[in-house]
């Protein structure tokens, strides 16, 4: 398994329900979260890939599995992994966990997400050389 990112996330109240839970689609944009601070780790940002590269990686494929609730103003931490790279698809996992007095972290949430690469018509393309090899430092079955 490939080393993961680590981001932390305190959850907001608009994050939550009236119950305190956070609200199921949240997860998809911690996973995000996620994403973007793993490509930064590597010295690169979303931006530099749009912007300089025309080149675009959307969500084709995304799952989560919900194993205990998050509420609001938990201290959570993130973990984004880089599970499967090919030179136009990209699957990355996350794993969601809370810290608890005295315990070891409870997992909350897992989930992936597919990404295709493609230039600014929606074409599949080949991911830019200094970003594929950024993302293979990660391990993850890169090819």
């Amino acid at each position: 398994m490939s080393p993961a990112h680590i981001a932390t996330i305190r959850v907001r109240y608009a994050e939550t329900d009236q119950m305190g839970v956070v609200y199921y689609a949240n997860y998809f944009v911690w996973f995000e979260i996620g994403r973007v601070e793993l490509m930064r780790s590597l010295g690169f940002e979303y931006r530099d890939l749009e912007e300089q590269d025309q080149c675009f990686l959307p969500v084709v494929e995304a799952n989560c599995r919900y194993r205990a609730p998050a509420r609001y103003d938990d201290v959570l931490t993130l973990e984004t992994r880089v599970l499967n790279q090919r030179t136009s698809m990209i699957r990355f996992g996350y794993r969601l966990l809370r810290e608890t007095a005295g315990k070891d972290h409870v997992l909350l949430a897992e989930g992936e997400t597919v990404h295709v690469v493609v230039d600014r018509a929606m074409q599949k393309t080949v991911l830019p050389e200094r970003f594929a090899t950024a993302l293979r430092t990660l391990g993850g079955g890169a090819q």
